[in-house]
Parts: structure tokens; C-alpha cells; sequence
């Protein structure tokens, strides 16, 4: 699992930018925040839409494979314009990132309205699929948000790609957290589902509105014009010739892998194993147990993916090897869910849900904010979007494997 580690020294002798009062690690937190929000908001209110279209089945299983699967698409595409387009433009990258927000805007005003639209009628199957496209469209502006963001981060210092992520796992806190409040206040009836679920949207626009004003001010900072003038320097004495992308994935095949088995394994358990509420407990309602268990796994992810603020390990051959032996999820899961009674208990499955948030959230910090930075400095935002392209394809198959607990 070597990892080419020439060409970082110009790199390495610079003096780092000072990112004064962390404004633009805050911007990046923020992007990685609001990047993920509207899937946790469609998500969380699936319990919303299963009392919207009642003949669906699995709706979160559906939403999964639409999203992922239209985010690895545009992640496709990002790759090859990536490998046609080595230049680093920030307004490039400020194009792109205003065109995804205002997507998941759009998407996110356009689910409340078709509830609005047919409040005095039963949503239709009509209504079910301009749903499903909705996820869809939010899904590729997924696609779009994520690989710029991180092909972006690729280039700069470790910290920012860290922030990030750590502003991924915010998200879903976020979110569950609004999920206990509103559940715990508000009527158990289709009107309290439909002013939670609506809350959520709200919430989300917000965020994403902001979102937009940060991203057209991300290159105004002083901290972010010095990094991106150290780059054109760095990219005028390197060759001008394009890094070639399937030359720079297997330099970093190995921990490509390892982040693909990261989210093959979690989303094949999360949210599906747990949302499905095949859990035994005895001392928690049955409704409230899969929100706390999703609560759980949010606040554990959320820490795996701060802890590389505190500690991130010098090589990544470590880092894979842990992403390959969460595949020892399977069979404690599965036990959870055939084996003796005291294993369906409350405690030995909080305590699985927690280890598979921290381990997915350290790992992926640890990988994604590492690898960029072992090629070369030409090739880092390549590098970056290939681990972007593996994260995505992971997400795919792990929405897909997801229906094995059900058959």
C-alpha cells in the first residue's frame, strides 16, 4: 500500500497562510454543513413521507439509491473535467458551488409546495415521482458541491479538508436533533408530521441561502487569495503537462479502496438496519428507538470526524487496513438481529451504532485529508477528486447492499 510521496517539497518549505480567526475554516465547515442537509432532512422526515405515499415501500431504500446514484454521476463527470482542466479557478469553483446550492434550494421549496399544492387532495402517484426527482436533483448537486469542494481542498492545507467533513457529520446532528425536538412537542398525527418535516426544509434553505453569500466571499479572504497565489507559483515551475487521472489512481489505489469500503459498509447499515426498527428493545418505545439510534450514530460520526483535528496518523496504510476490517460490521449487526435475546438489547447495539460512526467518521477525515497531500503537488486536486469519485461509489453500493436486510 506505498503511496508515491515525491514532489510535496515545495510544498512543505512554504510558510502556511494564517487563517485568521478562522473565518475560512468556518466557510468550509459551513459548505460541508449545508452539502449534506437536505439529504438528512429527506431522510429523517421519512416517517413524513411514508404517511404521504403509504404505498410506497422501503421509501428510504429508494431515496438512498436515486441520490447516491445520481451524485456518483456528476462525481463522474467532475472527474473528467478535472483531468481536461488542471488550472485552479476560483471562479470556476464559485460557479459550480452557487449552481449546486441553488439546486438543493430549489428542491428543498419545491417538496413543502407539492405538499401545499395537494392539501385538500391525496398526494398522488404523480406527486410520488416529481418526489423522487426532487431526491434525484438533489442528489446531483451533491455530486457537484461535494467534488468541488473537495478537488478544492485537495490543494490547500490538511485542516480545511478535515473541516469539511466534520461539517458533513454537523449536518446530521443538526437534523436529529430538530427530529427529538419536534417529535417529543408536537402531535404524533399527519399535521405534526407535516410541520416537523416542513421545519426541516425551512431550516435547511436558510442554511443554504447562506451558504451562497460564504461561497462568493471564500475567495475575497485574504488567507484564501495567499493560498491560491502560492498555488500559481507552485503551478509555474511545475511541467505543464495534465497529471493523468488513471495514473494518479493507482498511486492511491489502496486507500481509494478503503474509503469506498468505508461507506459500502456504513450506508449498507445506516440509516436502513436501524430505520427499519427490526431491533428488539424493551425499555424505549418502538417509535422513538430508531430516531435515538440515528442520534447515536450522528454525534459518533461527528466525533470521528474532529478527532483528526487532535491526532492524524503519518501514513495511511493503517488507515486503510481500518477501513477494510469494519467489514466485521456484518456479522455483529447480524447478530444483533438473529442471535440470542440479550444481544437485541439497547446496550449492545447503541454501542454498535457508535462504533460505526466514529470509525466511519475518523477514517474518512484521516484518508481524505492524507492522500491529497502523498502525490505530487500537480497532482493533489486529481488525487483529490479520484478519493471523491471512490467516496461516491462506495455511497452507491452501500445504498444497494442496504436492501439485503430486507430480503
Amino acid at each position: 500500500m506505498e503511496i508515491a510521496k515525491e514532489g510535496n517539497t515545495s510544498r512543505d518549505h512554504q510558510t502556511e497562510p494564517r487563517d485568521t480567526y478562522k473565518i475560512a475554516y468556518t466557510f468550509h465547515f459551513l459548505f460541508g454543513a449545508g452539502n449534506l442537509l437536505p439529504w438528512n432532512a429527506l431522510i429523517t422526515a421519512v416517517d413524513y413521507f411514508n404517511q404521504l405515499y403509504p404505498s410506497s415501500n422501503h421509501i428510504e431504500r429508494v431515496f438512498s439509491v436515486c441520490y447516491m446514484t445520481s451524485s456518483l454521476l456528476v462525481l463522474s463527470i467532475l472527474m473528467n473535467w478535472t483531468h481536461n482542466n488542471n488550472k485552479k479557478k476560483p471562479g470556476s469553483f464559485r460557479l459550480r458551488m452557487n449552481l449546486g446550492f441553488s439546486m438543493l434550494i430549489l428542491t428543498m421549496i419545491l417538496i413543502p409546495l407539492l405538499d401545499w399544492t395537494s392539501h385538500c387532495s391525496r398526494p398522488n402517484i404523480a406527486a410520488y415521482y416529481v418526489t423522487i426527482a426532487s431526491v434525484v436533483v438533489c442528489g446531483l448537486a451533491d455530486g457537484l458541491i461535494g467534488g468541488s469542494l473537495i478537488g478544492s481542498a485537495g490543494n490547500l492545507p490538511k485542516q480545511y479538508m478535515q473541516a469539511i467533513f466534520a461539517g458533513t457529520a454537523s449536518s446530521g446532528i443538526l437534523v436529529s436533533m430538530l427530529r427529538i425536538i419536534t417529535k417529543a412537542s408536537l402531535p404524533q398525527t399527519p399535521k405534526g408530521l407535516q410541520t416537523s418535516a416542513h421545519l426541516y426544509f425551512i431550516i435547511t434553505t436558510v442554511i443554504l441561502l447562506i451558504c451562497i453569500v460564504c461561497c462568493n466571499l471564500l475567495y475575497k479572504l485574504p488567507v484564501m487569495q495567499e493560498h491560491y497565489k502560492l498555488l500559481s507559483d507552485n503551478d509555474s515551475l511545475l511541467s505543464n503537462s495534465r497529471p493523468k487521472f488513471w495514473e494518479v489512481a493507482r498511486k492511491i489505489r489502496w486507500p481509494a479502496f478503503g474509503v469506498m469500503f468505508i461507506y459500502a459498509v456504513t450506508l449498507s447499515i445506516f440509516p436502513g438496519f436501524i430505520s427499519d426498527n427490526n431491533l428488539k428493545s424493551t425499555s424505549v418505545k418502538k417509535d422513538w428507538y430508531p430516531v435515538l439510534l440515528i442520534t447515536v450514530y450522528n454525534f459518533s460520526d461527528l466525533v470521528g470526524k474532529c478527532l483528526p483535528a487532535v491526532y492524524v496518523p503519518k501514513g495511511v496504510g493503517k488507515a486503510t487496513w481500518g477501513c477494510i476490517m469494519r467489514v466485521l460490521f456484518y456479522p455483529m449487526f447480524t447478530v444483533c438481529l438473529h442471535g440470542p435475546k440479550w444481544m437485541k438489547t439497547e446496550v449492545p447495539i447503541a454501542i454498535l451504532t457508535m462504533a460505526l460512526g466514529v470509525s466511519n467518521g475518523y477514517l474518512t477525515s484521516v484518508i481524505m485529508m492524507i492522500v491529497p497531500k502523498s502525490v505530487p503537488t500537480s497532482e493533489a486536486e486529481v488525487g483529490a477528486v479520484v478519493m471523491a469519485v471512490s467516496l461516491g461509489i462506495g455511497l452507491v453500493a452501500g445504498s444497494v447492499l442496504g436492501w439485503f436486510w430486507v430480503i
